[in-house]
């Protein structure tokens, strides 16, 4: 049974070692997103028109009608209804539909930068970029590729990474478990010994894996790092695989499988079908409108925090409206908003999604992204995964470098034997 689960374990660290050892890294540096982009990007993401008495942050909907008029062939989809102190608009910007070709426009930007107050365009910028690679699509282009490795599309589908990066994450999940069966010791009766005695000598021996051998050579201490390191972070690694897996491969595995067992409350963006572009009406309601309808609904539920983000999921036909206070970021252990979803053609209201509220299974599924971002548990929490992403880089080498030194051995113990053979069928 141990040699099967070596097999295992061998070749699925060999087979994920590289996809690891990437995202490792780049989830070490997403963590600090907004920071990075900050920093970089000043000239994005500062506004430049101090705010006085005479000159007052225009109305959003104005703004987003402005930079539709700059820009005819793109159209708004995302805002933030209100933009913190110094800062500017980000706008998310889609091509719209050319009635020419029935295929969108194209384009090399999907954000659109605004100074609160002149209504002044900052700059524009394609959020995940391959290349060219600048500071302006630097972070984004690290996020990108710890989800999707940029692979590009291919016979309609442009999934192909996240997919595979979803599988890379399931055999992650399952190595965890060959792993820590291989760090448990050999069961060895000694003479005399009763059961008591036999598990303490079982866990003093397990426990003794846990620990590095600093001064014992190059060999020993590569495999006292991937061993020990793995035993200390187990159960930090174990979530980070899983919830890699549960939010690559949402849709197509974790939620239809969870709903298959427990009670999951779907969204709009589980039930309506998603349609192409050029089968998608135009709205009957504006932003505005949806934001309105929202609105009142929020205070006949009694919810305190405003509207202060919209989406047009267009190609599912609603608005997704999300309700937080300004300094409310990433919403509750970082968990997003309340929701409320209104139908783009009879302003019905769809669903509502409340953080932390609903079933078992709701809370499992909301659960699954604070806890790969580490924003479940705050600022701490964001330290702890930024560390564990430089571990699993980690574990990725010692491990590859554990397999070519025992292959490397065997080979040349083959080789050995071969001479041997061959020198004694020559004396014979």
């Amino acid at each position: 049974m141990r040699a099967t689960f070596v097999l295992l374990h061998r070749w699925a660290g060999l087979t994920t070692a590289l996809f690891l050892f990437i995202t490792g890294l780049t989830g070490a540096v997403i963590s600090w997103d907004h920071e990075l982009d900050e920093w970089l990007n000043g000239h994005l993401l500062d506004a430049t028109t101090p705010i006085t008495a005479e000159h007052q942050p225009q109305p959003v909907m104005q703004l987003i009608e402005q930079v539709e008029q700059r820009h005819p062939t793109m159209q708004v989809l995302y805002t933030s209804l209100t933009s913190e102190p110094g800062h500017s608009y980000s706008f998310y910007v889609a091509p719209r539909l050319n009635p020419d070709t029935n295929k969108p426009y194209d384009a090399d930007f999907n954000q659109v930068f605004v100074d609160p107050v002149s209504g002044d365009e900052l700059g524009t910028r394609e959020w995940g970029a391959v290349w060219p690679i600048s500071t302006e699509t630097f972070v984004s282009f690290l996020y990108k590729l710890h989800y999707s490795l940029h692979l590009p599309e291919m016979w309609g589908i442009n999934e192909w990474g996240v997919w595979l990066l979803g599988i890379i994450a399931m055999i992650w999940t399952l190595d965890c478990f060959f792993g820590i069966v291989l760090t448990f010791p050999k069961t060895k009766t000694q003479r005399g010994e009763n059961a008591s005695q036999k598990t303490r000598n079982w866990f003093s021996n397990w426990f003794k894996r846990f620990g590095i051998r600093w001064n014992g050579g190059s060999y020993k201490l590569n495999f006292d790092l991937h061993q020990a390191v793995s035993l200390w972070t187990w159960g930090l690694l174990l979530i980070v695989a899983f919830t890699a897996f549960s939010l690559n491969l949402y849709r197509e595995v974790f939620f239809p499988a969870l709903s298959a067992i427990s009670d999951v409350t779907p969204t709009p963006y589980d039930e309506r079908p998603y349609v192409e572009l050029h089968e998608v009406k135009p709205p009957q309601l504006s932003m505005q409108q949806a934001i309105d309808i929202a609105s009142e609904r929020a205070e006949q539920l009694g919810w305190e925090e405003p509207a202060n983000a919209v989406f047009y999921a267009r190609q599912f036909g609603f608005y997704d409206i999300k309700l937080y206070h300004p300094e409310d970021d990433h919403g509750t252990a970082g968990a997003g908003h309340k929701e409320l979803f209104v139908d783009a053609y009879s302003g019905e209201i769809l669903g509502k999604r409340i953080p932390w509220q609903g079933t078992v299974a709701d809370l499992f599924v909301q659960a699954q992204f604070p806890l790969h971002s580490g924003r479940i548990l705050g600022l701490p929490g964001r330290i702890l995964i930024s560390f564990m992403g430089l571990v699993v880089a980690m574990l990725s080498v010692t491990g590859v470098i554990i397999w070519w030194r025992k292959r490397k051995a065997r080979v040349a113990s083959q080789r050995k034997q071969q001479q041997k053979q061959q020198s004694e069928a020559a004396y014979s």
